[in-house]
């Protein structure tokens, strides 16, 4: 949720330190703060509420100099955004300031101790509570910073990741990590810290990614030294990252979304390449060939996701069922993980997450793992937590993902949910030949595809500016599309604040039917496909009740355009492929009526990109 960003070396930290949470600002934006230590050993901290440029503002007087710091962009858990709550925090005597991500379960037991024992607080957040602590253990114990985390850490319950810094000894930072990213960057004399690659890559593509349990003694003129809390050296995995630096910037674009909305065409071409050979006839994934034996015998399959994921996942279902013919269960992971669910052997379960950190879809798979289910991860992160806690996996490859809202992500998800149904059900001799071909080679063309919707954006920004003025919208979708209103109601939901609802088409006399209107909008998915003539009959239904219909509908159909307000066309494809062209224009509806209204697109209030804890 929150991200963390630390440098020691011997460049000035501060620029540093800045560029890395502009990077991380998606992380959370209700504060930003940085530690520093100057050349006079003196520990200072500045910090404000609400986003980097407020911090940039406020040190603009400040004595930010120093070559060892650390710094920080909050979402708030514990305390309420300001910046007293601010991270990072300074321990009592202020010699030492720390940063955290996660939430420390047991810190009011903790805090209730520390203040039995004289010991003053300053905020209410919980990550104060472990920077008094280990200031407390360091003092009454006689230990050494390294020493007083470890015995610290042993303590608290809960999920971290912690920097911390001690101005008496300027050439250390201590960093450890429990069920929350935390990567290390190694350059040439100096060292870089951050909740993921993308702080980093700008100074260097070697990188160490801490695992659970992991503590790192980062010190200036030595090598990276990495224990366990037990104080057990561990080996060192380096990885090489490969980030292309123009992916996370905005690239002309005036958001970080829209730029991501556009790049789909170009990601899911990278998403495949490799996958789906040239010709189009045929998709190999290695994590079916080298699982091959655990993947055909599975007699169940159980897709575990959050929020834009679990949308995917249910798409995910839908191919699986068809193609593979085996049962496919779409559960969202904080309610499987706590629900004591029947899973064990003979079990796959796929993992859906864009970040590879989310909390609890990490805990569904340890949960699932631990039964005996075999684990298949589907990230866009690389070297996050579910892929490393998964057996096999497939990485959606559509580079990082900065605008909080998910786009590419989504859609990229989709498609290797595709590619998987495809080539399982080709092993397992459950689809038409004829038809595995004509949906592969259907699926190498929805780039092309994409690029044709993306030429409504101008339609679509003007036909926004006619709703800008709803409360409330209703989207409504059959089969395939389903899972794509539920889509769109979210991105509509997330950057707009306009209340929105999906629904299965035909569930509107269900209920939702009560409240349409003149000034209820209803965007209906009405594809021709096989429940065309059904989807039709629910427009006529809300027309009747003067409700405004944006219709999506399949280029040349003009039995709708009589009837619906306004239409968006979408070039043909195969059914089973439609929810990667239909959700585009959602995408572009909900981006231009949030900038009608006004709102901060990339960063929504109250939401971040990563949920890394409960």
């Amino acid at each position: 949720m929150c991200g963390i960003v630390g440098y020691i070396g011997k460049q000035e930290a501060y620029p540093i330190l800045i560029k890395g949470l502009r990077r991380l600002e998606y992380r959370g934006y209700d504060s930003a703060g940085v530690a520093l230590v100057n050349a006079e050993n003196q520990l200072n901290v500045f910090k404000t509420k609400g986003k980097v440029d407020n911090l940039t503002e406020y040190c603009s007087d400040k004595d930010v100099s120093g070559c060892i710091g650390i710094a920080h962009t909050r979402w708030a858990t514990h305390g309420e955004p300001s910046a007293r709550n601010a991270h990072p925090h300074y321990s009592q005597s202020h010699n030492l300031a720390i940063i955290h991500n996660g939430i420390i379960e047991n810190y009011a037991d903790i805090k209730q101790k520390l203040q039995d024992k004289g010991v003053e607080f300053k905020s209410d957040t919980d990550t104060e509570v472990l920077v008094q602590l280990v200031e407390y253990i360091m003092v009454k114990k006689n230990l050494s910073l390294l020493e007083a985390v470890q015995v610290a850490l042993f303590q608290v319950i809960g999920a971290y990741a912690i920097a911390i810094i001690d101005k008496r000894d300027p050439s250390q930072i201590i960093a450890a990590r429990k069920q929350s990213p935390l990567v290390v960057g190694i350059g040439e004399g100096e060292f870089f810290l951050g909740s993921d690659a993308s702080p980093i890559i700008e100074y260097t593509d070697k990188v160490v990614y801490l695992e659970d349990g992991n503590i790192a003694v980062i010190r200036l003129g030595e090598e990276l030294k990495v224990v366990s809390i037990l104080g057990e050296e561990q080996e060192l995995a380096v990885k090489t990252v490969d980030i292309d630096l123009g992916q996370i910037e905005k690239g002309g674009y005036d958001h970080f979304m829209l730029k991501e909305i556009f790049e789909q065409p170009e990601c899911l071409t990278n998403c495949m390449r490799g996958r789906i050979n040239v010709e189009g006839d045929h998709v190999t994934l290695s994590a079916l060939i080298d699982y091959r034996r655990e993947m055909l015998k599975a007699k169940r399959v159980i897709i575990v996701a959050c929020g834009t994921s679990w949308h995917a996942g249910l798409i995910g279902k839908q191919l699986i069922e068809t193609f593979c013919r085996i049962p496919c269960e779409v559960e969202y992971a904080s309610e499987f993980r706590y629900r004591n669910p029947v899973v064990g052997k003979g079990d796959t379960v796929i993992a859906i997450s864009q970040s590879g950190e989310t909390a609890d879809t990490l805990a569904a798979v340890q949960l699932a793992k631990n039964r005996g289910a075999f684990i298949y991860g589907v990230c866009n992160a690389i070297g996050s937590s579910i892929p490393r806690a998964t057996d096999t996996g497939t990485y959606i490859h559509v580079g990082p993902e900065i605008g909080v809202a998910s786009t590419k992500a989504f859609t990229g998800q989709v498609t290797v949910l595709t590619m998987i149904a495809l080539a399982m059900g080709e092993a397992m001799g459950t689809i038409d030949r004829q038809e595995y071909l004509q949906v592969v080679k259907g699926l190498s063309e929805i780039p092309d595809k994409i690029r044709e919707v993306l030429k409504t954006n101008d339609k679509v920004a003007d036909l926004a500016r006619t709703f800008t003025y709803a409360h409330n919208f209703l989207y409504l979708g059959r089969g395939f599309s389903y899972p794509v209103a539920l889509e769109g109601a979210l991105k509509l939901k997330e950057i707009s604040y306009i209340h929105a609802e999906g629904y299965p088409a035909a569930e509107m006399k269900h209920g939702p039917i009560a409240l349409i209107d003149s000034d209820m909008p209803v965007v209906v998915i009405a594809t021709h496909n096989a429940m065309y003539e059904k989807v039709l009959s629910n427009i006529q239904e809300i027309k009747a009740r003067q409700g405004r219909v944006i219709a999506l509908v399949s280029k040349g159909d003009d039995t709708i355009a009589k009837i619906a307000d306004e239409v968006i066309e979408l070039p043909d494809v195969l059914e089973c492929l439609e929810p990667l062209v239909a959700t585009i224009p959602l995408q572009l509806l909900a981006y231009h009526v949030a900038v009608c209204k006004g709102k901060n697109v990339d960063q929504p209030r109250n939401l971040a990109k990563s949920v890394t804890v409960e």
